[in-house]
C-alpha cells in the first residue's frame, strides 16, 4: 500500500512514559514530565517530522498536543479503537510503530479537538457535574443521619434539601428542638397540606453521634453548593468571552439548558 504521508511519527502515550516512532529511526521514549515533552518536541523538529498521530488516552495527551501544535506540527488525535493491535502486538514500542504505519498510509481519522475557550468551558462543566454528584452523596448522608435519630423528614417532604428541609436541619443544628418552632419554618404549601405529619416526623431521639453526622453532611452539602456557584461564575466568564455571535448565542442557550437540567451538552462532549 502506498504511503500518503511522509515525515510522520506515531506516539503511544502512557501515564509514565511516551514512546515515539519516526520513520527510519529507532523507537525512543520520554518521561511524561513537561520538560521531557519539550525534549520530545525538539526531537521531532530535529528529524523534520511534519505530522504526528497519537491516541486520545485519558487526559495524558492534552499538554503534549498543545506543545507539538505550537511547534507547527500537524497533530492527529485518534480514537484508540482505530489503532487496535492485531494479535501479538502488545508492547508500547510496537504500539507506536503501528500507529505510525496506520498514519503514514492514511488509515486513521482525526478526532475533533475543540479550541481553547471550548476546552476551558468543558472543564468547568465537568467539574460542576462532579460537584453535583458529590452533593447528592451528602444529601443521602443527611437522610441517613436523620433516620438514625428517627426524624422521618424524608417520608413527609418531597426532598430534604428543599427550602423547608434545609431550614429545619439548620435550626436543629443550631439547637432548636421544639417541634412547633421547627414546623413553622416550612413553606406555607407544606403547612397547608401536611403540617401534622411533619410534626410527627420531627418527634425523634436526638443523639450526639447523629447530630455530628448531620452537621458533617450539611456542611459538605453547602460546600458543594459553593463550588457549583464558583463553577457557574467561571462558565459565565467564558460564555461572555465568546461574544455575541450567532455561535456564541447558541452556545449560551445550550449551556443554560445544561446547567438547568444537568444533561449532556451537545457539541462539547463529541470528542474522543
Amino acid at each position: 500500500m502506498e504511503k500518503i504521508r511522509t515525515n510522520a511519527a506515531g506516539i503511544d502515550i502512557g501515564a509514565k512514559k511516551v514512546f515515539t516512532a519516526v520513520e527510519g529511526q529507532p523507537v525512543v521514549s520520554h518521561l511524561t514530565f513537561t520538560e521531557d515533552f519539550y525534549k520530545l518536541r525538539d526531537y521531532l523538529v530535529g528529524h523534520k517530522v511534519e505530522t504526528v498521530a497519537m491516541e486520545a488516552t485519558g487526559v495524558y495527551w492534552v499538554i503534549l498536543y498543545d506543545i507539538l501544535e505550537e511547534a507547527g506540527i500537524d497533530v492527529w488525535l485518534v480514537d484508540g479503537r482505530q489503532t487496535k493491535q492485531v494479535p501479538g502486538r502488545k508492547t508500547d514500542v510496537k504500539d507506536c510503530q503501528w500507529i505510525l504505519q496506520l498514519h503514514s498510509h492514511g488509515l486513521l481519522n482525526r478526532c475533533l479537538v475543540v479550541d481553547a475557550d471550548i476546552k476551558e468551558l468543558r472543564s468547568y462543566l465537568r467539574l460542576r457535574e462532579d460537584h453535583i454528584n458529590s452533593s447528592a452523596m451528602y444529601i443521602n448522608q443527611m437522610q441517613k443521619a436523620l433516620t438514625l435519630m428517627n426524624i422521618r423528614l424524608k417520608e413527609v417532604l418531597s426532598q430534604i434539601h428543599g427550602a423547608s428541609g434545609l431550614a429545619i436541619i439548620e435550626a436543629i443544628l443550631n439547637g432548636e428542638r421544639d417541634k412547633q418552632v421547627l414546623v413553622s419554618l416550612c413553606h406555607r404549601s407544606v403547612l397547608s397540606k401536611k403540617k401534622d405529619l411533619v410534626i410527627k416526623a420531627l418527634q425523634g431521639k436526638y443523639t450526639d453521634a447523629g447530630l455530628f453526622a448531620l452537621k458533617q453532611a450539611y456542611d459538605g452539602y453547602n460546600f458543594c453548593l459553593q463550588q457549583i456557584n464558583e463553577c457557574d461564575s467561571k462558565i459565565n466568564v467564558v460564555i461572555n468571552r465568546l461574544g455575541e455571535s450567532g455561535e456564541g448565542q447558541d452556545l449560551k442557550k445550550n449551556v443554560k439548558q445544561y446547567v438547568t437540567t444537568n444533561q449532556t451538552l451537545k457539541g462539547l462532549a463529541q470528542t474522543c
